[in-house]
């Protein structure tokens, strides 16, 4: 196991962590412990590029460790009322959607191409920024009163983040369609 398959690993172990700090009240502990494990996620694909040190494990662990992390996270967050409903149930459905699109291609022995798409990249680090800034409102002693500045940077990213997530998730059932698609039409020859 090389050095970015161990960080990635490393984050999908802290999750429960994170989760046990936020659910006993730890708020403090658990942003700064998921601000460092946001950045291992960075931290994991440059060192993996660079290095050149990019496995089909890796391109495996790293995804199911940034899905276990943000599901993990949105649902204590809503759970705990700091996020609205809406934004949790549009999150956790994007992700259930694509690993469940990606069990049934397995399934149906349709090749699975891992790489993300750039909307996903991009929906990864607005769900990031946004449990972080809540959760550092949180954790840092703010006060997270929705009529505040703060409170309308929170309001914004809970729009892009919804936005993000349905392009997100848009480009991937357009993508499986192709796939399935060119598939059949290969099985026709």
């Amino acid at each position: 196991m090389n050095p970015p398959n161990i960080i990635s690993l490393g984050r999908l172990l802290i999750t429960p962590v994170i989760m046990w700090l936020m659910l006993t009240g730890s708020f403090g502990g658990a942003f700064w412990l998921f601000l460092i494990a946001a950045l291992s996620d960075a931290l994991d694909g440059a060192i993996a590029k660079r290095f050149d040190m990019v496995t089909l494990l890796g391109s495996y662990l790293d995804p199911i460790a940034d899905k276990a992390m943000l599901v993990s996270v949105f649902l204590v967050l809503g759970k705990l009322g700091h996020l609205p409903l809406w934004i949790v149930l549009l999150v956790v459905s994007r992700d259930a959607l694509i690993v469940g699109g990606a069990l049934l291609m397995w399934r149906l022995g349709r090749a699975i191409r891992v790489k993300p798409l750039l909307i996903s990249k991009l929906n990864t680090v607005f769900q990031i920024v946004l449990a972080a800034t809540v959760m550092g409102l949180i954790g840092l002693d703010f006060l997270f009163d929705y009529s505040t500045a703060l409170g309308v940077i929170v309001d914004i990213l809970l729009v892009i983040v919804a936005v993000t997530t349905l392009a997100s998730e848009a480009s991937y059932l357009v993508s499986w369609s192709r796939s399935m698609n060119d598939a059949e039409v290969e099985g026709h020859k």
